[in-house]
């Protein structure tokens, strides 16, 4: 049987679908455009507000300030007698203690004629004193009696100021002339270094601020004859003669704020580039989302015609087809059910894993609640018996009228009643979880707690406890069910470890304060750890005891909780013979919560 050739796709039909389309890529160049241009200039219309109101705010700072220094006593005195030393020091000093408390730049005075008579900086090489500055717009303004205003480059420090200038008048008499002036060069460092260029023009067209150092006192247009002879008068650049800034239209976008009490004019420049940039994305992305159309297309047409080739195919090979899907589909089915029967053994054997886990954390419940008891009944019995026999003795005594002797006996019985309810607060301080925070815990009665709960059993043992404990009281920062729960567990290992010793057995406990803190010692002479007990002592559920002996949790529950209370514990073997453990706890402030211990005979 012979099979026709495949047919190719129309690529010269989708060639020229795609040329049709191509102008569809306009609207998309045009719609990018506008957005990404609006969302530039709404970007720097609010840039350009925060620099204009940043601009603005300095400047109005230092607006009122000479007419508020030029009524000061000290000053008008000083231009009433401009001869008398002792004025002219006081009036220097003046300016000087405004200038810094105000922040301006310079304060200066001048006489009626321009020349600075006082200054703020009268004692520093560029000092202003003594230099006429009569041909400044600000003098001349002041001088016809309105507030003087004035950018320019300083002709004795050199630096870029705005200068702000008010008359000192005596009634109608003009004395002379106070000059503030502003420092601009903190504007500049403040704008960072941005793609977006700022600048400041004056009136004359001529660039004053500028993040852009090599535009600084260049025009921005072209100056006539009367802004050129006002310039070579005022000298407000260092060049009578500023030359041109070409810049390209094209290269930037620019807006502009004009500020009319200034007569300055703040423009923002952003690169043309910022807008084409993504556009010629958007537009990249139109043209590839149109050509991935135009090639799904040709390979939707492609595969229509596999699939019309492939229903046109013999009847006979589809049904055998048919059959080798049907017979792959049973094999599937037979695996499913396989696997299906693998995971529910899985979950039977996982479950029953866990059950087996449940059991044995229970029997080792069940089996320290036992131990427990045994030591409970023990501690209470004999207070019981006690209280029994003082208040059978308090109702004969009460048959004869002896009340004190009663009093004396139903004290003893609280007395006893107190102490077996220190017995069980033991016990539920060493069951409870501790949720508090670490406070000042007393290291030796926590010891004395935990050595009380197994006195009974270390007595059947004959356990020789050594202590080598100080007098004073050794306060360590922990929670005091978690320190009696890790000292309880402790003195239960050393315990468990004798019993595989014959006597004699020994266990030695020594504290000791060092510069670190509060270092505990408990070391017996039990046969130690092995290689490999040190290395995994502290990994839950490892143990050397049996099923029945332990859960192999109890290292693993004290390392925990010491880290837990910031502190550390060791594990090591003694150069003697058994086993060391080192606790190390941080040191704490002396509390107040000191209790007596139960077991006076441990």
């Amino acid at each position: 049987m012979t099979r026709s050739a495949p047919h190719r796709p129309r690529w010269r039909s989708l060639l020229l679908l795609a040329l049709l389309l191509t102008p569809l890529l306009w609207p998309v160049q045009q719609l990018a455009e506008r957005y990404y241009s609006s969302e530039l200039l709404e970007q720097n219309r609010q840039t350009l507000d925060l620099y204009v109101a940043n601009l603005l705010g300095t400047l109005h700072r230092f607006e009122v300030l000479p007419q508020i220094l030029g009524d000061l006593p000290a000053l008008r005195g000083m231009l009433l007698q401009p001869q008398e030393p002792a004025a002219l020091n006081g009036a220097n000093r003046l300016l000087k203690r405004m200038r810094e408390q105000t922040g301006a730049d310079v304060i200066y005075l001048m006489d009626p004629s321009g020349k600075t008579l006082a200054a703020s900086n009268w004692d520093q090489g560029d000092s202003f004193v003594g230099r006429n500055f009569a041909f400044r717009p600000y003098f001349r303004e002041a001088i016809a009696g309105r507030l003087g205003r004035f950018f320019g480059l300083g002709t004795t420090s050199g630096k870029r100021g705005y200068f702000f200038a008010a008359a000192v008048q005596d009634g109608e008499q003009t004395l002379g002339v106070l000059v503030v002036k502003v420092d601009l060069d903190d504007i500049e460092t403040l704008w960072g270094n941005t793609p977006e260029q700022l600048l400041v023009t004056d009136g004359n067209g001529v660039v004053i601020l500028t993040s852009r150092p090599d535009w600084r006192f260049r025009a921005s247009r072209p100056l006539d004859a009367a802004e050129r002879a006002a310039i070579a008068i005022n000298q407000p650049y260092p060049s009578q003669a500023p030359s041109p800034l070409a810049l390209d239209e094209t290269a930037w976008i620019t807006q502009s704020r004009a500020l009319p009490e200034t007569g300055w004019t703040v423009s923002i420049l952003a690169p043309s580039a910022q807008v084409a940039r993504p556009v010629r994305t958007a537009v990249a992305i139109g043209a590839a989302t149109l050509l991935v159309l135009i090639l799904l297309l040709g390979l939707l047409l492609q595969r229509r015609r596999h699939y019309l080739e492939r229903i046109a195919l013999d009847a006979r090979a589809r049904r055998e087809l048919e059959i080798r899907v049907l017979e792959r589909t049973r094999d599937l089915e037979a695996l499913n059910s396989r696997l299906k029967d693998e995971v529910l053994e899985r979950e039977h054997a996982q479950q029953e894993l866990l059950q087996a886990q449940d059991e044995l954390v229970q029997a080792g419940k069940l089996s320290a609640l036992g131990t427990m008891s045994a030591s409970i009944s023990h501690e209470l019995n004999q207070p019981l018996a006690a209280i029994r026999s003082y208040a059978e003795n308090a109702g004969v005594l009460l048959d004869h009228q002896r009340t004190d002797e009663v009093r004396g006996n139903l004290k003893l019985i609280g007395e006893l009643t107190a102490r077996m309810a220190s017995i069980i607060a033991h016990l539920r301080a060493f069951a409870r979880r501790d949720r508090h925070a670490p406070e000042s815990v007393a290291l030796q009665p926590a010891l004395d707690d935990a050595l009380a709960l197994l006195a009974k059993r270390r007595r059947a043992m004959e356990v020789e406890l050594i202590r080598d404990l100080p007098d004073a009281t050794l306060w360590v920062q922990a929670g005091e069910t978690r320190l009696r729960q890790v000292l309880g567990n402790l003195l239960a290992n050393a315990l468990d470890a004798l019993s595989e010793k014959a006597p004699p057995r020994r266990i030695w406990l020594s504290a000791a304060q060092t510069a670190d803190g509060i270092q505990l010692t408990l070391r017996d002479n039990g046969p130690g750890f092995s290689v490999e007990a040190l290395s995994r002592a502290r990994e839950p559920f490892f143990t050397t005891k049996t099923s029945a002996q332990g859960l192999g949790l109890g290292l693993a529950i004290c390392d925990t909780l010491m880290r837990a209370l910031g502190g550390e514990l060791l594990l090591a073997n003694h150069p003697e013979g058994g086993a060391l453990l080192t606790l190390r706890l941080r040191a704490a402030a002396p509390g107040v919560n000191l209790q007596p211990s139960e077991d006076h005979s441990a």
